[in-house]
């Protein structure tokens, strides 16, 4: 059993720091280069981006890493080695609830809005600005939260 928490906690501090580096771009220049051409070419890119990346390796990633994390929360409970333990549940948490469940609440019905606007317009202009701001900000959210959990199982790794 000890190696499957091993090699848990390591597929799972490798995966989530994977997914933090690449909401990490998201977070410090993707958006922010999307910001600065018109709406309509930001639009445009970014439901390229949406269409494209749930096709991509990146899903391979993020849904096993969550995956891992149920793992680790079990094996977690089953045998307690206390602050090892509370790190593989505080990651477990931080990744599923912040950085999982969050793209689904809050990430992918902003996606799913800004799929069904075309063109340009002010409406559009409107929507594009909101929701720059709005993503931006759950993604910064699950940027700081793979990061934590990643951090978190590489020091319940050193503690084990």
């Amino acid at each position: 059993m000890q190696i499957v928490l091993i090699l848990s906690l390591v597929a799972a501090a490798i995966g989530s720091g994977l997914v933090a580096g690449i909401f990490f771009a998201f977070s410090t220049f993707i958006m922010t280069a999307f910001s600065r051409i018109p709406a309509e070419q930001g639009i445009a890119a970014m439901n390229s981006i949406n269409v494209t990346i749930v096709r991509s390796p990146f899903m391979a990633l993020f849904v096993p890493t969550a995956i891992l994390c149920l793992v680790i929360t079990v094996l977690a409970l089953m045998n307690w080695r206390g602050g090892a333990s509370a790190l593989m549940l505080a990651g477990a948490a931080l990744y599923v609830f912040a950085s999982f469940l969050s793209t689904i609440i809050f990430n992918v019905p902003m996606n799913d809005a800004l799929e069904k606007v075309s063109g340009g317009g002010a409406e559009a202009a409107q929507l594009w600005a909101t929701y720059l701001r709005d993503w931006t900000w759950w993604n910064h959210v699950r940027t700081i939260a793979s990061l934590l959990a990643s951090v978190a199982f590489v020091r319940a790794l050193m503690v084990i």
